[in-house]
């Protein structure tokens, strides 16, 4: 199986497996890393390229903290880097911005897009009651916190996958040092997109959301695929913000079932 890594102006990546290419972009939550069960179930079929984000490890430290305004282009030069051919690519959390503002480049490659737990820069308004939402998931997350547990995995998981759990929140450290709380910020003021936006990446949209999450308003996916031609919404029962960690068999099936029909 193939397998390479690599630094380009800073930024790591991986490649492993041959075939079609799947590229994965993470949450804030995570790195590279955090797709190792998607990178185990599809790279005997799929070309694979995980990526740590700008600033996050083991990418190079950034002086002020990553600029998510940036993470398209730097998206679009390691595409461009690896030559790779029109690919799907399946952004989780964070990585939605990475994706929306990717998608609005004429030059983009995308033949697929996945939009897991994320609005990424679309904005919040009309998809849905998102501020009596948050209110209501507020005690939640609070309790969580307290009991060691880790908001972006689900309550189902907080009890039943505690060994998961941990293991989330070990990759969630190596980037402790991180200024997450300004790159929420940053994040936060490039919501300004409407959904229609995504009719730009010209091309099938799948949105995944989690029935638990307490981090993303679970019925925006649903909102958001309703205004976009081509795009539809997969609801993961039992499942938090991370769906692809917590329910990768379930998660892996969704997308595949997308790619075959593509």
């Amino acid at each position: 199986m193939k397998r390479a890594s690599g630094h380009l102006n800073g930024r790591y990546y991986e490649v492993t497996g041959e075939g079609p290419a799947l590229v994965f972009a993470h949450g804030l939550g995570g790195s590279h890393m955090s797709w190792w069960q998607q990178v185990a179930h599809f790279s005997p079929r799929f070309t694979c390229v995980t990526f740590a984000h700008q600033g996050f490890w083991p990418s190079t430290p950034i002086p002020g903290g990553p600029n998510p305004n940036e993470y398209a282009a730097d998206l679009a030069a390691l595409a461009d880097h690896l030559s790779l051919p029109p690919f799907v690519l399946i952004a989780q959390s964070m990585g939605g911005w990475t994706a929306v503002e990717y998608a609005q480049r004429p030059d983009h490659r995308l033949r697929g897009l996945v939009m897991a737990a994320t609005t990424g820069s679309i904005a919040r308004e009309g998809l849905g009651p998102v501020d009596a939402w948050e209110a209501e998931c507020a005690a939640t997350r609070a309790a969580v916190q307290a009991a060691g547990g880790h908001v972006a995995m689900g309550l189902t998981a907080q009890t039943e996958q505690p060994a998961l759990v941990q293991l989330y929140r070990h990759v969630d450290e190596t980037n402790r040092a991180l200024d997450k709380e300004a790159l929420r910020a940053r994040m936060a003021a490039m919501r300004t997109r409407p959904p229609e936006c995504l009719a730009a990446a010209r091309c099938p949209v799948l949105l995944i959301a989690g029935a638990e999450d307490i981090v993303m308003p679970p019925f925006a996916s649903a909102a958001i695929a309703a205004r976009v031609p081509g795009a539809r919404a997969a609801m993961l029962p039992r499942t938090g913000h991370s769906g692809y960690f917590e329910r990768a068999a379930a998660f892996n099936a969704l997308v595949e079932d997308f790619v075959a029909g593509l």
